[in-house]
């Protein structure tokens, strides 16, 4: 039972439990009350009805036999009467009943008998005086209470006079204003029970928003509220991201410090290595000062990618700019196709800066570690663009393509070093994730890898 509970939330769990702790001691109570109730019957209203009977005995064995009948009429102000005769056949003692007795007629619905059966067999168990109580069986409900005894139970006679009580005006017992209650008092313990859990749960359920949030790139403070508790979790967790936030502007600055020193000093040796006579050296020094260039202009990008405050987003045509931008490469020559797309217009929120220095992170990177041709598509789902970035090379295997979004990581088996530090694919996942997008790593058609890049769409 508990392992099904499981994939709820922790508020219907919390819910869950309270409603079915509060059906328990509901259950129970019920149980009591109708444990005590029936031995309140058995023991005190038995006996005082027992005593009432015999005290209506012993009052009518005072009054001669002719009056006995009017006596009767007149004190229950004529809805009692008195029978005189043997117990009609319509009657059952429940204590006595005759061996070949007729079946008893199936009960009518809130038929008053059906409650008071118990009582008349616990009643008649009481008396030792002779006196009978006894129950009608026809569609008239009726009690019968015998007074004066002439009685032979061995032959099944029962000749005495019998007080008759009518029992059609005596309305049955009506369970539903019970109900009625019961069920209100439940759903007021169940409104509780949900405003409880509810201010327990909710920030717990905003706290882990928060850090899905965070581990999306997008961290976001939270409130402190509920318990001491979570107040105390909320204001750690608070305290942490000011610990990451500082943490990463260090980071920030240290990459972006870091090239622009070294910025003069390889403008100074571009100058030297030009005033070097011997070809053969000069084009080494060229090449390796190529790559320095490369990994610095890195550092910058990843800089610029990881800084959410120098992005300047504006609505835009990601159909037209994608096609401008292929279009750029194919007139430099490049292998570049863009894939056949909707022609409607696909419009969101971005910024042109960083998807450019994305989509040309994404060839480049094809084309150094990949091989062409390099193919560009873009579909919708649902309320997402979809660009779809594949080449033609090995592809990056599936259990190292988590490895491959993480700054600094260089797949050696996948990637050459040369000139690459392992910023391309994290540069491009930051600025995905400032659009409020994802980015995945697949397998093309072609057996090479395809770079999905999944951001909001607007209304057109």
């Amino acid at each position: 039972m508990w392992r099904s509970l499981l994939p709820l939330s922790l508020h219907s769990r919390m819910v869950l439990l309270t409603l079915g702790t509060i059906l328990l001691v509901q259950a129970a109570t019920f149980a009591s009350v109708a444990y005590f109730r029936k031995k309140f019957t058995e023991e005190v209203a038995v006996e005082l009805t027992a005593t009432t009977i015999r005290t209506l005995r012993a009052s009518l064995a005072e009054i001669p036999s002719r009056e006995r009948a009017d006596f009767v009429q007149r004190a229950s102000q004529n809805e009692w009467r008195l029978w005189s005769r043997n117990l009609p056949s319509n009657a059952s003692v429940e204590e006595h009943r005759p061996r070949h007795r007729p079946q008893r007629p199936p009960p009518q619905a809130n038929d008053i008998r059906d409650n008071l059966r118990a009582f008349v067999k616990a009643l008649n168990a009481r008396l030792n005086d002779g006196t009978r109580v006894a129950l009608s069986r026809g569609p008239e409900p009726r009690l019968y209470i015998s007074l004066l005894p002439d009685i032979d139970e061995d032959e099944g006679n029962y000749n005495r006079e019998w007080l008759v009580i009518p029992l059609d005006r005596i309305a049955p017992p009506v369970a539903t204003p019970v109900i009625v209650v019961w069920l209100t008092g439940m759903g007021l313990l169940l409104l509780l029970s949900a405003a409880f859990s509810w201010h327990i749960t909710r920030p717990l359920t905003r706290l882990a928003q928060a850090a899905d949030r965070l581990a999306a790139g997008q961290p976001e403070r939270v409130t402190p509220s509920g318990p001491r508790e979570t107040r105390a979790l909320a204001e750690r967790f608070n305290a942490m991201q000011d610990t990451l936030a500082e943490t990463s502007a260090v980071q920030r600055t240290l990459l972006a410090g870091l090239p622009h020193d070294l910025k003069g000093p390889l403008s100074r040796m571009w100058l030297r290595i030009e005033m070097v006579e011997d070809a053969p050296f000069r084009e080494g020094m060229r090449k390796d000062l190529q790559d320095m260039q490369r990994m610095v202009d890195q550092f910058i990008g990843f800089v610029r990618g990881s800084d959410p405050g120098s992005y300047n987003f504006a609505r835009m045509d990601l159909r037209a700019w994608l096609k401008e931008q292929v279009d750029a490469w194919e007139s430099v020559g490049s292998p570049v196709s863009m894939l056949p797309c909707a022609v409607q217009p696909v419009w969101i929120q971005g910024d042109r800066s960083a998807l450019g220095r994305l989509l040309d992170n994404l060839i480049t990177n094809a084309h150094n570690h990949g091989a062409p041709p390099v193919e560009v598509g873009l579909r919708t789902n649902g309320d997402m663009a979809v660009i779809e970035v594949s080449d033609h090379g090995e592809g990056i295997s599936a259990q190292r393509r988590a490895e491959a979004l993480r700054p600094f990581s260089r797949l050696d088996d996948a990637r050459t070093r040369t000139g690459s530090v392992g910023l391309g694919l994290a540069l491009a996942d930051a600025i995905v994730r400032a659009h409020h997008g994802e980015m995945a790593l697949d397998e093309a058609a072609s057996g090479g890898l395809m770079v999905r890049i999944s951001v909001p769409r607007l209304p057109a």
